[in-house]
């Protein structure tokens, strides 16, 4: 279980003072949540209006930190419960990004992740999955997660952090699709 450290607590008081906008679901998005089987509470509906507002692939967290504004009683743990309702009905999706928290995307059309390596954001990107896989015989892909690392063209314009002697490359894909390639134990 994840623990708030004393950042995350200060943020929280810190927050709570600041101005905030409400959420507000669309009469559509509630029969949504009604029709995939969720009673929706006013913690559920604030937790699926916070995803839909700002699609940044917030951490529980990070949901929590903004639904504090709106609901101060609201605890983390209602958070999670909320959030694990939300990807059990299909409404939101996980996104597992190595050791990280797990982030949470309510965009439900088919698409991958890119993670800045510097600045730490989620972006979704869309890829043409329709090449063939050099899978062994009887395998069937039913669902494909594909994460991609690199700098954002935020932080690429910045031009590499130097921070240790690493090697980064560029890579072009057949698509057109290019990624930063951050290569540890590659030093020259």
């Amino acid at each position: 279980m994840y623990i708030l450290g004393n950042l995350e607590l200060f943020l929280i008081s810190f927050l709570s003072m600041a101005p905030f906008s409400i959420v507000k679901l669309s009469p559509e998005m509630t029969q949504r949540l009604v029709a995939n089987g969720i009673r929706l509470t006013k913690q559920r509906a604030e937790v699926f209006g916070i995803l839909l507002q700002k699609r940044d692939h917030p951490t529980a967290t990070e949901v929590f930190l903004r639904a504090k504004k709106h609901m101060p009683s609201i605890s983390l743990a209602t958070i999670y419960n909320c959030l694990e309702a939300l990807v059990d009905c299909g409404l939101v999706k996980q996104v597992n990004l190595d050791r990280a928290p797990t982030r949470f995307c309510a965009n439900l059309e088919e698409h991958s992740h890119f993670y800045c390596e510097e600045c730490g954001s989620v972006s979704d990107v869309v890829l043409s999955l329709n090449r063939a896989w050099d899978l062994p015989p009887g395998f069937v892909v039913v669902q494909a997660d594909v994460s991609l690392r690199g700098m954002c063209p935020k932080c690429s314009a910045k031009g590499p952090s130097g921070a240790g002697s690493s090697k980064r490359e560029s890579q072009v894909f057949e698509d057109g699709l290019t990624a930063e390639i951050h290569n540890p134990d590659n030093h020259s």
